[in-house]
């Protein structure tokens, strides 16, 4: 069953056609908990995939997880005979970001012969390097991100580095450099210690430093209901960020002569935003959909999250992009979104929400337009 590009009605054959018999599956990791609380509030089975050491949260959270499969490694998933029990349980798999970073973008698309829930081909689209990246989808949506610089000698103003760390490379590692020199400076001295790597130079991502307040904004675009909601938002917490301003100023200059600040995020907060700003947010919204409809259809489906700047003019700044659900809806789990009440006159998790779509799809016989 390995193919580049798979027929949503084949993957769909042996399924039931209601939505009576489906499951709901994820990669044990990210903001699974969501997806999976979310699921039986809509009276879905679950089915969560462990990696071996990382199981526990999710064999004690037994009410909401009723199959856990533990392998030795997340990216064993793709294996036949695992295929095989996902595709006998009727399972619709959501991808989050562990999916995609310990399985990897080749095997998803085309070793993975079980309905995934949204554009499988999508996730690829959240890599900066490539041909496929998130800097093209903002250029095609319209949508205004921090300048980049591919060489760091052309640096002319204060920017923000991005490149994988030395020891956990699948986290990635963040400085502030003023200028070229401080550029250089700095990365050096990361290397000396150990922090990032020399040879990782070319895949780093060097982008204009934006001050204004953050948010991730989640969104999901409905095909059941032919229309895009804005459901929540929320903020990151960081370590070890988050310790150091917590310091007053002068111990925060003491510090910075003996330590690296970095931006490891471990958590997040709930967040609003001023409703003056919801029509822009609503506008570059509906952009980034048509985007991605034109350059990877069928565009998004399901849940993304645009992560941006609201900069002192009231400008909209995104530098990042999740073309799956965020990781930061863990915090509206179980008490629902304040946006989502808007619609539905309750309030709903990115990870319920989902479950609907599914469920109303699965009852209006679209279920082959919301999986790939």
């Amino acid at each position: 069953m390995l193919s580049s590009r798979y027929d949503p009605r084949k993957l769909l054959e042996g399924y039931p056609r209601g939505p009576e018999g489906l499951r709901i599956g994820a990669v044990a990791s990210h903001s699974a908990l969501d997806v999976f609380d979310g699921a039986k509030d809509e009276g879905f089975e679950t089915v969560a995939i462990c990696q071996r050491g990382r199981e526990e949260p999710y064999l004690r959270f037994d009410r909401v997880v009723d199959r856990a499969i533990v392998l030795e490694r997340f990216a064993q998933v793709v294996e036949e005979r695992w295929v095989e029990e996902l595709r006998r349980l009727n399972t619709i798999f959501v991808p989050n970001r562990s999916f995609a970073v310990y399985v990897g973008y080749d095997a998803i698309e085309s070793r993975f012969p079980v309905p995934i829930f949204g554009n499988r081909y999508l996730l690829r689209w959240e890599e900066r390097t490539g041909a496929k990246n998130y800097y093209r989808l903002l250029d095609e949506a319209g949508i205004r991100r921090p300048k980049t610089f591919e060489n760091p000698d052309d640096i002319d103003r204060p920017v923000m580095v991005k490149l994988p760390e030395a020891r956990r490379r699948v986290e990635r590692g963040f400085f502030v450099a003023i200028d070229r020199d401080d550029f250089w400076r700095k990365f050096r001295r990361l290397v000396d210690r150990g922090v990032v790597r020399e040879e990782d130079l070319g895949s780093a991502s060097i982008e204009e430093l934006v001050l204004g307040a953050h948010f991730n904004v989640n969104y999901f675009y409905s095909v059941a209901r032919k229309r895009l909601e804005l459901l929540s938002i929320d903020r990151r917490i960081q370590s070890n960020l988050d310790g150091f301003l917590r310091q007053t100023a002068d111990i925060q200059l003491e510090l910075r002569e003996h330590l690296e600040v970095r931006y490891i995020e471990v958590g997040h907060e709930a967040a609003t935003i001023r409703e003056s700003l919801l029509a822009k947010l609503f506008d570059i919204g509906d952009r980034f959909v048509e985007a991605s409809r034109k350059l990877e259809p069928p565009g998004v489906v399901g849940p993304f999250t645009l992560q941006l700047f609201v900069t002192p003019e009231l400008d909209i700044v995104v530098f990042d992009v999740a073309t799956r659900i965020g990781g930061g809806t863990n915090i509206y789990m179980g008490i629902g979104s304040q946006y989502s009440k808007l619609y539905f006159g309750r309030p709903v998790s990115i990870g319920r929400r989902i479950a609907m779509e599914i469920r109303e799809c699965a009852e209006q016989g679209c279920l082959e337009d919301i999986v790939t």
